[in-house]
Formats: C-alpha cells, structure tokens, sequence
C-alpha cells in the first residue's frame, strides 16, 4: 500500500482546501465544497474565505446568510457553522444524537431526571410563533417549568442539541455585531428537516464521499474528529469499493476518492491566512499533516494562524486596522517579504479605511 508522508498529505489538504489556489467559483460552492465552515466567531468565515476564492466579496456571502440559501446552526461538533441551506436540512438528523450526548456530557448533573424529549416539545412550541429569541430567554422560560437546572443549562441544551434552530441576521452579516437570536431551522428555511430512512444510511455515505473530497486522504479518525459521529465507519464499509486506500508515515490506513488532488509533494504553497477555529486544522484527528504538534493547542485555543509552505508558521492579530504577525520559527528574507505582502491585502480587505498596514512582531 502506498505511503503518503506528511508533506505529500499537506498537499493534498490544501488543494481540497482550496489553500493552494485561490478558486475562481461562486460562494455558494465554496461554501458546499468546504462542507461548510465553523463560525462561533462571526466574521472569521469571510476571512477564510478571502485566503480561498479570487475576488471575494463578503457582501455575497452577507446576501446568501439574508437571501436564506446559507445557515448559521449547531451541527458539527456541536460548534456552529456556515452551512449551505441544503446540507443543513441533509444532515441535521444525522448529527441528532451526537448532538444530544455532548449536551449531556456538558450537562449531565443540570439535567439529571429531566426527560429531554419533553424539554424538546416545550422548546419546539415556545418557538412554534416565528419569534427570534435568544439562548437565554429560551432558557428563562422553560425555567419557569423546570428550575433546578438553571436557564443557561436549558437554554443552551435546547438551541445545540435537542431542537433544530437556525442563527439569525444580522448575526453573521459582514461587519456587523449583532447577538444571537433563534428561530426554527425549518421555519426559517421554509423546508423540513430530510428524516433518516430505515435501514439506509445515505446520508452517512454522502457525508464520507463530501468529507474526503474537501479534506481527504484521511483516516475514518480524522473524519470522526471533524464531524463528531461515530457511527461513519459502518458508512465507510458500504462504499469502501468506492475508495482508494493509503498508509500514513504511522502505519494508520488512510481512504480517499479516487480522482481527488493528490499534487505533486514540490508544488508551491503560497503564503495563507486562515482565521479563527478554520476546519482546515481542526477537521483532522492527526494535525501533522499542517501543524507540529508543538502549536495543536493554537487551532483549539482559537489563535488565527499563518500557513508558510503550507505549514502552520505564524499567528496573527488585528490591531487598528494593522495586521500583526507573531511568528513561530525563524522566517528566511524571501518568506518574510511574502508573508508580509500577503498581510497587506489581507488590512485591505478587513479594513474600513484605505489602510494596509502590515507588521511582523519579532
């Protein structure tokens, strides 16, 4: 079986990751290729998506969020994401009962006795009436029926677990700072929610043939990491004639689509600004591929970082429309002056003003 080193696996993830190449396709696609993006921090999507498409332009990605065709809701992971209108209606039920374990490891003692099917119903009807709410009013609420856990145990149980709800404008909206307020995923949509068919697991499957073809070659870890099911490998065994199959430098096998990117291990990766929590790190269980295991910890803590031959090089911050580069590792001439121009464009971009203010902090 053929072996894939890390760099040949970097690679690959960043050509899925449309990282290597800035993709000349419309947000909407970018958007359903990355298999969305994670988005607790409201406007780190449009940076990722600046480092990932020519010519981006975040009021498209604004009027996709108000035109209804993009959704902000708990899915993977139980982290909020930017999904596609239809990938959120897909595979909503699919993450049901992931998403209803982690709510309980959160809040196992706050929610002991209570029948969550119940706390459901009483949430679904409290958001029957179109009404946006927030987590807490929510919570305030079903507290009235039930006090002990507390409003913030309810509340944040019910809109990342136990009902689907969708984040509504202007939360999201390009430069814009708005709270959240919830309404019914479907209400919103104006579409049900796909239910699961009996004995079929056509979602699971569409989700390993759309997980590998934004994030492969990888190891059913590495899509369990991403996702939070454990339950694809069983999806994985249906379509393994689909896959083609590799090894790691660590022995673990790795599954791919047969025609994905694969580029050669010498194709130039030019310099990259990923945001916040970006799924090009965080959607992996084995992160070598794109960070030593030295800096794991800046992706979790939330550390917007810079990718210097493909790799994990640097971390940057904004500060009065100044880009500021901290980097990990001694950088040559030739990549400071390309970090530094790439930082540049990334002020104008994420500026007010007409600044493109730019600094390494040695």
């Amino acid at each position: 079986m053929t072996v894939l080193g890390d760099r040949a696996l970097n690679r690959a993830t960043l050509a899925r990751q449309l990282l290597l190449d800035r993709a000349g396709i419309p947000v909407l696609d970018a958007v359903a290729h990355l298999c969305g993006l994670q988005a607790q921090e409201p406007q780190e999507p449009f940076a990722g998506l600046w480092s990932r498409l020519r010519a981006f332009d975040p009021a498209e990605l604004s009027g996709l969020l108000t035109g209804r065709r993009v959704v902000r809701t708990h899915l993977m992971r139980r982290t909020v994401h930017l999904l596609t209108a239809g990938d959120a209606l897909a595979w909503r039920a699919r993450h049901d009962a992931m998403l209803r374990r982690r709510v309980l490891g959160n809040y196992r003692r706050e929610l002991d006795g209570i029948d969550l099917d119940e706390l459901a119903a009483a949430g679904r009807a409290m958001l029957a009436d179109d009404e946006p709410r927030s987590m807490m009013e929510l919570g305030r609420a079903l507290a009235e029926r039930w006090p002990a856990p507390g409003p913030r145990a309810l509340g944040e149980a019910l809109i990342a677990a136990l009902v689907p709800v969708a984040q509504l404008p202007p939360r999201g909206l390009w430069r814009t700072k708005a709270g959240v307020r919830n309404v019914l995923l479907s209400s919103w949509l104006g579409r049900e929610i796909e239910s699961i068919v009996d004995g079929s697991d056509s979602v699971g499957q569409e989700l390993v043939r759309r997980y590998l073809a934004a994030f492969g070659p990888a190891a059913t870890a590495d899509l369990r990491a991403w996702c939070g099911l454990a339950g694809l490998p069983v999806a994985v065994k249906s379509i393994r004639g689909e896959l083609v199959a590799f090894r790691d430098e660590r022995g673990r096998e790795l599954i791919d689509l047969p025609g994905a990117p694969r580029p050669d291990l010498e194709t130039p990766a030019p310099v990259r600004f990923l945001p916040a929590f970006d799924n090009a790190i965080l959607g992996y269980h084995d992160r070598r591929r794109i960070i030593d295991d030295a800096h794991r910890g800046l992706s979790v803590a939330g550390e917007r970082v810079t990718l210097v031959d493909g790799r994990v090089a640097a971390t940057w911050t904004v500060d009065d429309d100044t880009v500021l580069v901290t980097p990990l590792r001694r950088f040559t001439r030739a990549e400071r002056t390309a970090v530094t121009k790439e930082a540049r464009e990334l002020a104008l971009f994420l500026s007010e003003k007409e600044s493109d203010r730019a600094r390494l902090v040695n």
